[in-house]
């Protein structure tokens, strides 16, 4: 079970379907529901870096803590009407990355928003998070409204060690469900990592953990993160579960990838493990 879930809180857009998928799964887990709120920045940082220009440094700083401090307040506010009853409010005085890595130690999960672009969000979080954090990471898209996140859940699987801490990291999550996709796209390519059989015995794994999970293989020209996303939403799912960066960093982020293409483009909240 999740029992301490940690959100990014910000002021961005985005927020609030953040928000929504946070508070669902920590009132399904009877959770503790940790708001994290950043400056941007640490003190020292910001002195350096404004301490010869023509403002008072010590005012500006103030004013980032007051507004992570407002971001913070309205987290509790909304989190309580959505039916949470255990709620912590962070602040830190640092740059968001490492502040949400540095709490994500102390939970069992940590939900961020996809990395869409969006000129009010924080560039790179997701990534950074899933790349570098020992905790699994559930990315929701600006425009999720609530849709049950466990009834339907399709989970990818290649082989990879990435794939196998990815659902153990969703177990919790996986034997609630209504229905699981183990889904193995072009199965064939990796053949050495699935057996005789692909997606058998990762399925026999999981149904002895109480999973209702079915195995379906797709055979696509479309790339992997496409397919899978393709597959959830034809599933009418509500969750897709994916390892994270199993190739190269830079085959991921600069030519692109399953992690990539989920992290940017998924239409539903999406479940990575490193």
């Amino acid at each position: 079970m999740y029992k301490t879930i940690v959100v990014h809180v910000d002021d961005s857009a985005a927020m609030a379907s953040r928000l929504q998928a946070a508070a669902q799964l920590a009132s399904l887990h009877d959770a503790h529901l940790v708001g994290a709120a950043a400056t941007g920045t640490s003190w020292s940082s910001y002195a350096l870096l404004v301490g010869s220009m023509a403002v008072a440094p010590v005012d500006e700083f103030d004013a980032m803590c007051v507004e992570a401090r407002k971001s913070l307040r309205h987290f509790a506010e909304s989190a309580r009407r959505l039916g949470v009853e255990s709620i912590e409010e962070r602040m830190t005085e640092d740059e968001h990355r490492r502040s949400l890595l540095m709490q994500s130690r102390y939970a069992d999960l940590v939900v961020t928003s996809l990395d869409t672009g969006a000129r009010d969000m924080v560039r790179g979080l997701p990534q950074y998070v899933a790349l570098h954090g020992a905790r699994p990471l559930l990315a929701v898209p600006p425009a999720y409204a609530g849709k049950p996140i466990t009834e339907r859940i399709v989970a990818g699987w290649d082989g990879s060690l990435q794939a196998i801490r990815a659902l153990q990291a969703a177990l919790p999550l996986l034997v609630r469900a209504r229905s699981v996709q183990l889904a193995l796209i072009n199965p064939d390519r990796e053949s050495g990592l699935h057996g005789d059989e692909p997606g058998a015995d990762m399925a026999l794994y999981l149904a002895r953990h109480g999973v209702p999970v079915e195995v379906v293989l797709e055979k696509t020209q479309a790339a992997p993160g496409q397919a899978l996303a393709d597959m959830a939403h034809d599933a009418g799912a509500g969750l897709i579960v994916s390892g994270a960066f199993g190739h190269s960093r830079y085959r991921e982020l600069v030519l692109g990838g399953v992690t990539r293409y989920l992290l940017e483009r998924s239409p539903l909240p999406v479940l990575l493990a490193h």
